[in-house]
């Protein structure tokens, strides 16, 4: 496990890409930068070659809203348990085998809150597959089982105080008061963010993201 920056890392993705697609898992606790972090290394990868990095983003395999009021996790939408985890393993042993053209993949929606099936895909030409999620790399079942498509991990590091801050401003933007906002944070998001932090294996790689991306 060493510090790396994303200038470090393009140049190994590609080596290691060279003879055999790759997966890379890209953990990191809510608000860490996941999203712009795996989107900014997608676009510069294809910059250096067109098609070869695609992103796919654990969050389009949220449980709908209308399966977590059934079991009552709505309160909890975003821990662990509320992510269709057998979904997104095989959806990862498919791109894995890379036997098919194009591998339809679900994008999740935050204006709507809501997983949209097939709404993207994932050619077969591309050769870097960047996996981003907050759990990739938890030590609880089921979430292990994602160990084995994983050709290497990364985990992005950012301070509590700026998690926090962000997951502030994240909520605030999309309308929600202060009494919301700490409810959010109180009742989920922080204790997701201690989950991961504590109870995720160590990755081969580590992004000081506290400023070289935002969320």
């Amino acid at each position: 496990m060493s510090l790396i920056t994303a200038d470090e890392l393009i140049p190994k993705l590609i080596e290691a890409s060279s003879d055999n697609r790759i997966i890379i898992a890209m953990a990191g606790p809510p608000a860490s930068g996941k999203t712009t972090c795996s989107l900014d290394l997608c676009h510069r990868l294809n910059e250096l070659e067109s098609g070869i990095c695609a992103v796919l983003s654990a969050d389009g395999f949220h449980y709908d809203d209308m399966y977590l009021n059934q079991k009552g996790w709505r309160e909890r939408k975003g821990a662990p348990h509320t992510f269709d985890v057998d979904g997104l393993f095989y959806v990862l042993q498919r791109l894995k085998l890379n036997t098919e053209e194009q591998i339809a993949i679900p994008v999740f929606d935050r204006k709507l809150e809501i997983s949209r099936a097939a709404a993207a895909s994932i050619s077969d030409t591309a050769k870097i597959i960047i996996v981003e999620g907050n759990y990739l790399l938890l030590k609880e079942h089921p979430w292990t089982k994602l160990n084995e498509h994983f050709d290497l991990s990364i985990m992005l590091q950012v301070s509590e105080r700026t998690l926090t801050d962000r997951l502030e401003k994240r909520w605030r933007d999309f309308g929600f008061s202060d009494k919301q906002v700490n409810l959010k944070l109180d009742v989920n998001d922080l204790l997701n963010v201690k989950l991961v932090c504590g109870k995720s294996a160590a990755a081969d790689y580590i992004i000081d993201n506290e400023s070289e991306f935002e969320k």
